[in-house]
């Protein structure tokens, strides 16, 4: 597998193949401020919880590095990985349920109570028809991302590239993706 670009993005900078992106805000704000200042365009952005976000704007930034951009393809896999998976916004969907003199579940809300969905976004705003996937580690662990990303690879021969990593979210304010394009 070849690396064509990578991102990194943590609560208080965001770099692409090596470079930094300069940024002025943290947390919550560098995503918004990322989307609106290089992104843009996909108004659904706005409605996604923070892993979603996150998810989000690190595939675009490595997806915009690819010349000529692919989408509307069914040979591109997306596979990430986490240790919390949707925590964050699980816990957040529980304080709208939990006093039965206060009930008010969201169904905003509720949407993103699966760490899947990340991949679900990313597939839907470039049009990829193929393999997504994400998995919860109980630590982050190369070796094991690594053989997860190749049997996917030996299980579908179709899939000639892949959008691969760690996206990670404990709070909208706390942080961090690291993203590859490999192809294969």
């Amino acid at each position: 597998m070849r690396v064509i670009s990578q991102v990194t993005i943590t609560t208080s900078s965001v770099t692409v193949n090596g470079q930094a992106l300069e940024t002025h805000a943290t947390g919550a704000q560098l995503l918004r401020e990322v989307y609106r200042d290089h992104l843009g365009g996909y108004p659904k952005f706005f409605k996604m919880d923070a892993l979603c976000r996150l998810g989000y704007v690190a595939s675009e930034l490595l997806l915009r590095q690819e010349q000529p951009r692919q989408q509307d393809i069914d040979s591109r896999a997306i596979i990430l990985f986490n240790t919390s998976g949707s925590m964050a916004n699980d816990t957040e969907y529980q304080r709208t349920i939990q006093h039965a003199d206060d009930y008010f579940p969201s169904p905003a809300v509720f949407v993103y109570t699966l760490p899947n969905i990340v991949t679900g976004e990313i597939a839907i705003a470039n049009h990829y028809r193929s393999e997504t996937a994400f998995y919860l580690l109980p630590q982050r662990d190369e070796e094991v991302m690594r053989r997860m990303v190749q049997a996917t690879l030996d299980s579908d021969p179709s899939i000639t590239s892949v959008i691969t990593g760690w996206v990670e979210c404990s709070s909208p304010d706390q942080f961090e993706a690291e993203l590859q394009l490999l192809s294969v």
